[in-house]
């Protein structure tokens, strides 16, 4: 896992996760970018993949974008600098980027939204905004220089007429230059602007959802009081919390947040791991075109990368959550339930095997590559 330098993790968790911003040097020692500017390239070639190409920068504040997804001609007429090509949810498609997720095991998985990648020429970059998530930004080739500011970050600090969300005042108060298995953490509403400091800069971005309070309550059919723009924020995970599990105090902050003396562990299980729309539709195309492999003793299958897991263990009682809904799995060892929601992988044998079928009969599980 990620290595914190001077700080712990349990430092990192309790004193900046959600609250401040931190440059991780060398977080990943030795890391080397799992892909080609050539390979991400294609993948924005591919329909599979939402990719977007922006070109501009701050000197004139003169920006584009164009939606994939692409083929090779655009690429050729791309100015020689300040322009950025995007891809989201690589993770789903790509296995050594899904892999890339368990160096973060130390935030639960179920809070993970996907890893976006982007290339970037000299001078390309995004421009300057802030997110209501958090997100880690690992530098994967070339360099970047990060302009960081808590100033200024409200929804009416924007250009006007143009087709992205750059922030119209923006003054820097922290400079930061990421180099690769640097990691730039930002929470959310802190600005940052990344800027290419070479013709070949790659960064992967390790999202995590946000709840909003018009969301939850939405999803959770329940009136609430709490102002629509208003954001859940973590309670401070511990360091040694499972990758999956739902603590009990995830249900309480959440009654507090949404002023409610109710919530029931099967109404935030399934709020958590619900899929939204697009997954949800690559998910029912997987499950439609593919044919599911027979199960084979001896080996080891891992949890689709479209599929969100977790689970609560609580006097006595397990409760499995799958994509929204609850996963009856009460006929099945418990440990082995709790060991594949952490580690998603599950090696078959004559123990566990009727849990693997009920997981390859859903489409759940697919063998490892």
């Amino acid at each position: 896992m990620i290595h914190f330098g001077s700080i712990s993790r349990k430092q990192f968790l309790q004193d900046y996760w959600q609250k401040k911003p931190l440059l991780i040097k060398n977080a990943l020692p030795n890391f080397i970018c799992p892909l080609s500017p050539d390979e991400l390239a294609g993948l924005s070639c591919e329909e599979e993949f939402e990719s977007r190409i922006i070109t501009g920068s701050i000197k004139n504040n003169l920006w584009s974008l164009n939606n994939g997804p692409f083929n090779e001609d655009i690429f050729s007429k791309l100015p020689e600098n300040d322009w950025t090509l995007l891809v989201q949810g690589v993770d789903r498609y790509i296995s050594n980027i899904y892999n890339l997720i368990n160096e973060f095991d130390f935030i639960p998985r179920w809070r993970f939204d996907d890893i976006m990648i982007s290339f970037a020429s000299m001078g390309g970059g995004v421009g300057p905004h802030y997110d209501h998530y958090d997100v880690f930004l690992l530098q994967g080739l070339g360099s970047r220089k990060w302009l960081i500011s808590t100033k200024d970050c409200s929804p009416d600090n924007y250009l006007d007429n143009i087709p992205l969300r750059i922030m119209e005042t923006f003054h820097e108060e922290v400079v930061w230059v990421a180099e690769p298995g640097d990691i730039v953490y930002i929470p959310p509403k802190v600005a940052h602007h990344g800027i290419s400091l070479d013709k070949e800069c790659i960064t992967l971005s390790i999202g995590y959802r946000s709840y909003s309070a018009q969301e939850m309550a939405e999803q959770l059919n329940l009136t609430r009081n709490k102002k629509l723009e208003e954001y859940f924020v973590d309670p401070i995970w511990t360091s040694n919390l499972q990758p999956a599990e739902i603590p009990q105090i995830v249900i309480e902050q959440a009654k507090s947040f949404l002023n409610i003396d109710y919530l029931s562990e099967e109404q935030i299980g399934c709020f958590i791991t619900k899929l939204d729309s697009e997954d949800e539709r690559r998910l029912n195309d997987f499950i439609n075109y593919e044919i599911n492999e027979k199960l084979e003793f001896g080996t080891t299958y891992s949890l689709n990368p479209l599929c969100r897991i977790a689970y609560q263990h609580l006097k006595n009682k397990l409760m499995v959550f799958i994509n929204g809904e609850v996963f009856k799995c009460s006929n099945i060892n418990e440990q082995t339930v709790i060991d594949f929601c952490n580690k998603r992988q599950l090696k078959v044998n004559h123990k566990n095997h009727i849990f693997a079928e009920q997981l390859m009969a859903l489409s759940f599980i697919k063998e490892n590559i």
